[in-house]
């Protein structure tokens, strides 16, 4: 199982969700990639103290987590990879650049100039109503905190599985937007 990034940052319960995905990436059954969501909180956290870097306390992982917390995991937020290699295909958060290097943050569709070269390629970081395949990309951001669907894609039987979330997530109209037009988040 590969978790596509930014498993962090949304919703009510973001240390549990961390928890639970370490705890499968510990046991060896999970592989959680790097998402632009994880590199700010990275990038926050080592520009210490909150204050010298005032981003940091808008996000929503720091503040449930508060600073101890938060500095705990920076060296496990540090370990994540930016590209999981699988058998023909590859895993990332967002997309890669046009030197074929992973990029956290591509808002442009980097699939009008995918060259094939890792094969099918794997993404999250936009949500959109469904699940999206432009050539060779497969987009499974679903938006499931938004209140979209949790979607697991596998790209060996191209099989797509997807559950309702447990509970309904109050959406605020900037994030439906977002899931409705597939605006990167």
């Amino acid at each position: 199982m590969v978790f596509c990034g930014d498993v962090i940052n949304r919703g009510p319960a973001i240390a549990d969700c961390m928890n639970l995905v370490w705890e499968l990436v510990c046991e060896g059954r999970a592989t959680w990639l790097r998402g632009n969501h994880e590199q700010a909180l990275i990038l926050g956290l080592e520009s210490s103290p909150a204050i010298g870097h005032p981003e940091l306390l808008t996000m929503d992982t720091y503040r449930q987590l508060g600073d101890g917390l938060s500095h705990q995991w920076l060296h496990r937020l540090k370990q994540l990879p930016d590209v999981f290699q699988g058998d023909g295909w590859v895993a990332t958060h967002a997309g890669f650049d046009d030197s074929g290097r992973p990029d956290l943050n591509i808002r442009e569709p980097f699939w009008e100039h995918y060259n094939g070269r890792y094969g099918k390629v794997v993404v999250g970081h936009t949500p959109r109503p469904t699940v999206e395949f432009q050539g060779q990309i497969v987009m499974i951001d679903t938006g499931a905190v938004f209140g979209g669907l949790l979607t697991a894609y596998c790209p060996e039987t191209e099989s797509v599985v997807q559950v309702h979330g447990p509970r309904a997530v109050s959406v605020s109209p900037a994030h439906q937007q977002e899931l409705a037009t597939g605006l990167p988040c």
